[in-house]
Formats: structure tokens, sequence, C-alpha cells
């Protein structure tokens, strides 16, 4: 079976990363490993790495048409039997192949809870016949997917996974502790997330204003990780005059190390298709306050797995910041559930399941 994966991104994020395990899984499973990419992206650099058979694609937007036709010929010489796209310009790059021709069956792997645009290219964008499955990577995205195309046997969930075994040497470690040389009372609340809008770093920031001003200045808030909002958020921090007490890290690649030295692992989203940061988390064993924003309900159960509160309740995700600080057996009994609850999202099973989907659809041909 011939599967061409389309990776669209030039940089590196999550769902580059939950291509990768799925590729490398599939090819312990006897799945060749096959990818069209964009040209001199970060993921072309692990194809070169990894030895993957590779095409360049350029998938610039939705109307790249010189993309579209690529991908035909690419299907017709490989003899693909399914191209599985998994980002927006990877889809639209599908769609128009379709358009132009293309006969080859469709998987989509939609990540994000963006409600989709209410018009007839988006939802036909959606639906056309080539499209065979939608996998969403949580329950509540395939309930926005299901709302607008109204296939609901089209769209399962399928959740993303994460490599547990890298934490596994680097849990209960002090690094950011020793790297930053910060005292041992001194409480250590990060998140390892692009600095982009759906992240709201805002509600982040006024969380931590709140839970200095009322509970606890003994703590350093780390941002780990760089996005557009870097300069915004900054600035912001300066006017509420909380500059002594966040770190901010940039980009840092040993996030096995970097993860378990976090006392509490806090992620403020206002949309988040699942949320694999957090059960990183889980995976590293620091406990977690989080937002019921798309998926993170789903990982984050209050009180078993973690604590929740509303989208940009700066207050009450303070409140359960400092709960979990001073309460050490709600942290052990929330770290043990999370840990247990995690070893479900692992890459084998993930990958279990898309071998299933496409046997499916290559048995229905």
């Amino acid at each position: 079976m011939k599967i061409l994966h389309l990776s669209s991104e030039s940089s590196w994020r999550g769902g580059e990363q939950q291509i990768a395990y799925l590729i490398e899984e599939l090819d312990k499973m006897g799945v060749e490993p096959l990818v069209a990419c964009k040209p001199n992206s970060k993921f072309e650099e692990l194809c070169i790495e990894k030895g993957w058979q590779h095409y360049p694609l350029n998938m610039k937007n939705s109307t790249d048409f010189k993309s579209g036709i690529g991908l035909k010929k690419l299907c017709h010489e490989l003899s693909i039997d399914i191209v599985h796209v998994h980002s927006s310009h990877s889809h639209g790059t599908a769609y128009l192949s379709y358009l132009l021709g293309n006969k080859t069956p469709v998987v989509l792997t939609r990540r994000v809870d963006f409600e989709l645009k209410n018009n007839f290219f988006s939802k036909h964008k959606y639906t056309f016949p080539k499209i065979k499955k939608i996998a969403c990577v949580s329950d509540a995205i395939r309930e926005i997917v299901i709302r607008t195309t109204k296939q609901p046997e089209k769209c399962v969930t399928i959740y993303s996974a994460i490599n547990h075994k890298k934490f596994e040497a680097h849990i209960g470690n002090d690094f950011l502790r020793k790297q930053y040389k910060i005292a041992d009372d001194i409480t250590l609340i990060g998140n390892t997330s692009a600095i982009a809008p759906h992240k709201d770093y805002f509600t982040f920031v006024d969380s931590a204003y709140y839970y200095i001003q009322n509970f606890d200045k003994k703590v350093k808030f780390f941002i780990i990780g760089k996005g557009e909002l870097e300069r915004e958020i900054k600035d912001y921090i300066k006017k509420l005059k909380l500059e002594d007490y966040f770190i901010f890290t940039g980009f840092l690649k040993n996030i096995e190390e970097v993860l378990p030295s976090l006392d509490i692992f806090f992620i403020s989203s206002k949309t988040e298709g699942l949320g694999t940061s957090v059960i990183d988390a889980f995976a590293a064993k620091v406990p977690v306050v989080g937002t019921k924003a798309g998926g993170i309900p789903e990982l984050v159960k209050n009180l078993d797995t973690g604590l929740i509160a509303e989208v940009k309740d700066s207050k009450s995700l303070a409140e359960n910041l400092f709960e979990l600080k001073k309460d050490e057996k709600l942290q052990d009994q929330l770290i043990h559930n999370a840990y247990e609850y995690s070893l479900k999202f692992n890459t084998k099973v993930m990958a279990e399941k898309y071998l299933n989907l496409y046997q499916e659809i290559k048995a229905s041909k």
C-alpha cells in the first residue's frame, strides 16, 4: 500500500512532529515512507536525515495550481493508493489536484478547532468525493467538522500521540533551576507552546499577575518557545511590572529535559485542537493547569488528571495554580492519574488506527 503524506509547512511545530511519528511507526508496519513536502523546509531536512523518499511541492496556498498539477503527476507516476493531507495548504493542494482530475482517494487530518467557513467553497473542499475520511485529533474537532460537512460517517477521532520514552531519563530533574540559578524555594510554572494568538499568553500573564499579587511571590513563570506575539507579550509584562517574575527561553530543542524540570505546566489557550504539550507534561510527570479550550478537557479532567478553568478566567486559573502549589498530596494524585492516562496516547496505537483507516479505504475501492 502506497500512502503519500503531504507536509506543507516550512517550520517545525507539533503537526510536523505528529507526521514524523506516524511515518516512523507505519514504516515499522511495512508501509513505505513517501512524502511530498515544501523545499528547504524542516520536514525536508528530516526526510534527508531519515532517508525517506520525498518530492518537492511548494503548496504555497489554496490556489497554488502548480502544486495541484504536481500532486496529480506524483500520484500517477508513483501509483499512490491514498494521499494523506495534514494541514490547510496541503488540503488545498489536494482539492485543486482533484479539480484538475486527480482520482486518488484522500485522508485529511484536522488538527485545529477553528470553525469551518460556512460557504460553498469551504464546504466542497471538505466534502469533495475523493475525501474518504477526516481524522480529527479530538472529539471537539470532530463535532466542529460534522456541523459543517453533515457527514458524520466520514469523520473519526484519532488522537495525536507522544514519545513517552524520551522523558523517562529526565523526570524530576532540575535543568531550568540550574540553568537560571533559581533557588529551591521558588516555584517554576511554565508553558512550552509557540507564542501565537490562540495560545493566549495574555491570559497566561494575567493569571501570573493575580497569582503574584494575591498568593505567592516566590515564583518564576517560564515561556518556552518563540512566536509572532513575543514582543507584545514582553511589553505587556513590562506594563504590569512583572519583568522579575518571567523568563523567556526562546525555542529549546531539549524539551525532554526542560519540561520535567517545571513544577507546574500551565496552558492558557483560547483554542486548542488537542494539546500534545499537555500529554508531554503528563508523561514528564508534571502536574497541569489548563483551560477548557478545544480538546484540552479531553485530556485535563478536573481533580483527576489536572485542574481546569474557563477560557480567559485568569482569577480561577491563578487559584488553581496556587491550589496545586500548596497541596502536595493533590499534586501526587494528579501526576499519577495523568501519567497512567497518557499511556493511551502512544505513537504505535495512533499508527495502527491510521493503518486500519487506509486498509478500509483501499478495500472499498
